[in-house]
């Protein structure tokens, strides 16, 4: 019997010590392309170049599993994101980029895929935030291309930025 007992104490603390670790992914981009023609318009639209852009994100993120697509709650950024979450089948969450990646957020997120559509100034904060240091200053005015990936699995957080190139 104390053979059998140790066995399975044996087996168990094994299996526990290989239990895979949850990871979370964050993919965070910029709104696409906005309409400039009025400069006093703080809600813009998206123009025609941001339209194709939004386009070419959802068939960037055909084949990429995400449990959730955010938004701010601007036109630019709501267009932007839309076609992914129709293409995943997911309701378009808001966020509030004056609270971004606090507590709430962090559990609604943890252990799952998520895209997150921002502005030149908030999506590199985002990932600070995330990563939990100032590694990324704003995007460029004309960079609606960059693609920000963040993962964290356990205490390890790894981040690096893709150019996507419309199609």
């Amino acid at each position: 019997m104390k053979k059998y007992l140790f066995f399975f104490v044996f087996t168990f603390g094994l299996l526990s010590s290989c239990a895979v670790e949850e990871s979370t992914t964050y993919y965070l981009i910029r709104h696409a392309e906005k309409d400039r023609t009025n400069k006093t318009n703080r809600n813009p639209n998206l123009n025609f170049d941001g339209e194709k852009r939004a386009q070419n994100w959802a068939e960037y993120f055909r084949n990429i599993h995400l449990d959730a697509v955010y938004s701010t709650s601007y036109n630019r950024t709501i267009q932007t994101a839309t076609p992914t979450s129709k293409v995943k089948k997911l309701e378009l969450q808001n966020y509030n980029p004056n609270k971004m990646y606090d507590s709430v957020f962090q559990n609604e997120t943890q252990g799952k895929t998520v895209l997150v559509v921002g502005h030149s100034n908030t999506t590199p904060d985002f990932v600070n935030k995330i990563l939990g240091e100032k590694k990324y200053d704003n995007m460029r005015d004309n960079d609606n291309a960059s693609l920000y990936i963040v993962v964290i699995t356990g205490d390890k957080k790894t981040s690096r930025i893709e150019k996507v190139a419309q199609h």
